[in-house]
């Protein structure tokens, strides 16, 4: 439990300072890692080629697969995935396309721990099912390799802890590969807050609010927990479904939460407090399931409700609502608001912002208009989006937004800058998956969210307005071609 660990932690802090006083210990806070938060701006040293192993190649990790290996200076030196067929395809598209033919690339449940001990990787990109993305993310530290997680990067609050103290230990970077941060619309939206155009913040909106019923029940794309393919024809839930049929909470909560919790500066001059979360009842998998199936699927029992909405109260008296909705028939929506003293921004269903000029002055009333907005979207884009934003959208991925996250961590990592986010950010964000079920279990009662810094988050830097220079990787974009596999996916799937 939440409260148990950070009792021990507590008890731990203690005894170090009993160890201290009697001369037994130089470095408590090293000894007992009770405070502070050491991989915060952690670095390492400039990579001079970045070389990738790509953790399953289903319809995301082929997306993956594919941009990683567009970027100058990166390529994709091993695949695994648990089917072959799934290997073989991508080996056949990087020989096709001019890249290097990977050194590992073999199918099985087991290959990434091979993958992870091999010399022939510097990063392991996890595009794997929930469950493995705090094992195979463990792996890869313990092993010297950067980790970079699918959302979310773990399920429960123990292995968020698992994954900050291993990432500590081995002083090896744990990013979550939280997409939406890197949003034309965030990143504008992250750098007006920075800018101080909301004046000081107060609040923030973030949901995932995504019909994936037809995903769910229909689709082949997901293979049930034990790996059978097409899991509607295995006559089982999927793995997504599995656990939706499991247990309630907000289990998909970062594509909003990410870019909200950037705007705040949460771990970094804020912290999540505590929560409240209510869930409505479960109503639209099942009308769907008895409408449209005569088979197993029409009884099938989810137990996550059609609206998940919590209330996050954090350190300095913010409030952030939180919402998840993957199966009522609605259109698409991360929400994505941030207000504060001075005005509003907003993402969906399109992007709006209301300012006031100068406190009072009621301009705020009204959103600006068409003119307007658009003036301000182009005076205040992000950077990175100014030097990157033709190619991203050249090569797709939910607008480019995929392309522009790659492209961020392969830079900092060949150019030695810290990644973006860090691993109290992946737990901050993740934790949400166990806080929420908690309190919907309790009948709605507050749950206390564990501070993973330790304190640190007082007196750490905010995010900032960080930029690629195109000019320090080894090489330009001249090969770059769409990646009709990652559009194809994103207007399946309803974003684009």
């Amino acid at each position: 439990m939440v409260q148990d660990r950070r009792e021990f932690l507590k008890s731990a802090a203690w005894m170090s300072a009993v160890a201290m006083a009697a001369g037994c210990a130089n470095n408590p806070l090293k000894l007992f890692g009770t405070t502070g938060a050491p991989m915060q701006g952690f670095a390492l040293k400039p990579m001079k080629k970045v070389r990738v192993a790509v953790i399953g190649v289903g319809r995301r990790g082929v997306s993956a697969l594919r941009r990683i290996s567009m970027i100058p200076g990166t390529e994709v030196s091993a695949i695994a995935d648990l089917f072959q067929d799934r290997i073989d395809g991508e080996l056949k598209w990087l020989k096709e396309s001019g890249k290097p033919t990977p050194k590992f690339a073999k199918a099985g449940p087991e290959e990434y721990k091979r993958i992870c001990e091999s010399d022939a990787v510097d990063v392991v990109y996890n595009v794997t099912p929930w469950h493995m993305h705090e094992p195979i993310a463990v792996c890869a530290m313990e092993h010297g390799k950067v980790a970079l997680n699918e959302v979310p990067g773990t399920q429960t609050v123990d292995g968020c802890w698992n994954l900050v103290e291993t990432s500590e230990r081995t002083k090896m970077p744990c990013m979550m590969l939280e997409n939406c941060c890197y949003g034309e619309e965030e990143l504008l939206m992250l750098n007006m807050a920075k800018l101080g155009l909301f004046g000081e913040i107060t609040h923030g909106e973030a949901a995932y609010i995504h019909d994936q019923r037809d995903l769910q029940f229909k689709s082949d794309r997901y293979h049930t927990m034990d790996g059978e393919r097409d899991a509607a024809k295995a006559g089982k839930p999927g793995w997504t479904l599995h656990f939706y049929a499991k247990q309630g909470g907000n289990q998909y909560p970062t594509h909003g939460l990410g870019p909200v919790a950037k705007y705040m500066d949460i771990n970094r001059g804020d912290s999540f407090d505590f929560l409240v979360s209510i869930e409505s009842k479960q109503a639209s998998y099942r009308h769907y399931a008895q409408e449209l199936f005569d088979d197993w699927r029409r009884d099938f029992g989810v137990k996550i409700g059609d609206m998940s909405q919590t209330l996050i109260r954090t350190k300095l008296g913010r409030s952030i609502l939180l919402q998840l909705d993957a199966c009522t028939p609605r259109p698409y929506s991360r929400i994505n608001l941030v207000s504060g003293t001075r005005g509003m921004a907003m993402g969906y269903p399109e992007f709006r912002v209301a300012l006031e000029d100068k406190t009072g002055d009621g301009k705020a009333h009204k959103f600006m208009d068409e003119a307007a907005t658009a003036e301000l979207r182009k005076k205040y884009a992000h950077p990175i989006w100014k030097a990157a934003g033709e190619v991203a959208k050249k090569v797709g991925g939910h607008g480019g937004m995929d392309f522009i996250m790659d492209l961020r961590w392969s830079y900092c990592l060949q150019n030695g800058i810290p990644l973006d986010t860090d691993v109290y950010d992946l737990a901050a964000w993740s934790s949400m998956v166990e806080l929420t079920r908690r309190s919907v279990e309790s009948g709605s009662k507050p749950v206390e969210c564990p501070d993973f810094t330790r304190g640190a988050w007082k007196g750490g830097k905010g995010f900032t307005i960080d930029e690629i220079d195109l000019s320090k990787l080894p090489g330009d974009f001249g090969g770059v071609k769409h990646d009709d596999n990652s559009d194809a996916n994103a207007r399946q799937e309803g974003f684009i």
